[in-house]
């Protein structure tokens, strides 16, 4: 897993939209991790002086229900209570950051946040979909909203240990003990719920979109939106298939045979059932995908990984969309076909929303700069937003498909620098 050492964020206008210049050491990095492409965004927001800081809570009664991060500790989440027309409405925002696929990585990411809540931060900034101030947030900014930390490597599915390395694969029973805290604390009693997640969470919101469901009596609103979640089963540049070799890891690892939706391993099997395009035709929950057409993770971590790019011809192109040959860029265009294939048959439902933009980016909700903000990434006017409380309030249907890059000049492009 990526021990990325991301050093450098500048801001710049360019021609074709805004840009973050991201600085990270590549030879220490194998899969770029989605966390430290949010990191930035986060780090920004908590130098400004008027950002909401939340405490991190740990579930006291996890640990008699074996509900763990890897490393045994106790998990851990960060509620700010909502108020007003906002008390008895819920968000729930399930981290990202990436996965492990084999022993040696998931015993390395026990001594990181993302492994054991020892590491975990103990307060964070609530920005973007999280933020509690209505010019920044204005259609959730009174509801509770909870940001369920990651500590399992798995999105939240798994459920067995591997006792020589003594790993404990625990995040569905996490998911459980989570859902039932949320639950006793009034969550019971909503009137509407938004399950949320960007990256690795984004998934998992996917994955437990109807489980979320099933919590709530037939008179609470409720769906589901995953933030950069949609990872493809894609051919990479070398024609080989570097994630789903390593979803395969991380599903034969840590056994997700039994804890992945039925409604798929049915009929194809396990790591087939970790990819979302397999599951979301089949989610009964209003659901709403917010994916960038270019994601900047895919990009760098299964599509052009050094792995499959040992003549180095895809480097620059990797680090810097603007670097990228008109080869490169048809690839990339085959890649936006591949993700609109995928979500077809899904955009046709009544009931599910689309926000797909033709930016170079990964997560864009968290951040107040790409969620709501004077120059926010949008389509036909519409800020991200608007399109997810639109959809959500069933103000008017969303289908949002962005045309092909570089038409779009609203983007807040990720861009790479090696350190």
């Amino acid at each position: 897993m990526l021990i990325g050492i991301l050093i450098g964020l500048v801001f710049g206008n360019w021609v074709d939209g805004f840009e973050e210049i991201l600085s990270f050491n590549e030879t220490a990095m194998s899969f770029l991790d989605s966390e430290h492409m949010e990191a930035f965004g986060a780090s920004k927001a908590a130098g400004a002086s008027n950002v909401l800081m939340v405490g991190l809570t740990l579930i006291q009664g996890a640990g008699a229900k074996g509900a763990v991060c890897m490393d045994g500790t106790l998990p851990g989440y960060h509620w700010h209570r909502g108020y007003g027309s906002g008390a008895n409405s819920w968000l729930i925002q399930l981290e990202g950051g990436g996965w492990c696929n084999n022993v040696r990585t998931c015993v390395y990411r026990k001594t990181s946040r993302h492994g054991s809540s020892a590491y975990m931060e103990k307060e964070i900034a609530f920005t973007g979909i999280l933020s509690d101030k209505a010019e920044y947030n204005p259609d959730f900014y009174n509801w509770n909203r909870i940001k369920l930390r990651y500590c399992d490597g798995a999105s939240f599915t798994g459920d067995s240990e591997n006792q020589a390395a003594q790993l404990q694969f625990r995040g569905q029973r996490i998911w459980l003990a989570a859902m039932e805290e949320f639950m006793s604390k009034g969550m019971r009693s909503a009137k509407q719920a938004l399950l949320s997640g960007c990256s690795a969470g984004g998934l998992a919101s996917i994955l437990h979109c109807d489980e979320f469901r099933g919590l709530f009596s037939g008179n609470t609103k409720v769906k589901c939106l995953s933030d950069a979640g949609m990872f493809l089963d894609a051919a990479d540049v070398s024609g080989g298939r570097t994630l789903r070799n390593y979803f395969g890891g991380v599903v034969g690892s840590q056994g997700l045979k039994n804890t992945l939706p039925r409604v798929c391993t049915d009929h194809l099997d396990p790591t087939s059932c970790f990819f979302p395009q397999n599951l979301v035709d089949n989610i009964k929950t209003p659901l709403f995908i917010l994916n960038t057409a270019y994601d900047s993770w895919q990009i760098q971590s299964s599509l052009a990984p050094p792995s499959a790019d040992p003549s180095g011809y895809w480097h620059d192109c990797r680090l810097n969309h603007s670097k990228c040959s008109p080869a490169q860029i048809q690839f990339l265009q085959g890649f936006r076909n591949e993700m609109l294939n995928a979500i077809n048959r899904f955009s046709l439902s009544k009931q599910n929303g689309l926000f797909i933009n033709s930016c170079f980016a990964h997560c864009q909700t968290e951040r107040q700069d790409t969620w709501f903000a004077d120059n926010s990434p949008v389509i036909g006017n519409k800020a991200i937003a608007q399109a997810v409380g639109d959809w959500y309030f069933d103000r008017t249907s969303v289908k949002a498909i962005d045309c092909p890059y570089p038409c779009d000049k609203s983007c807040h492009h990720l861009v790479f620098r090696q350190a």
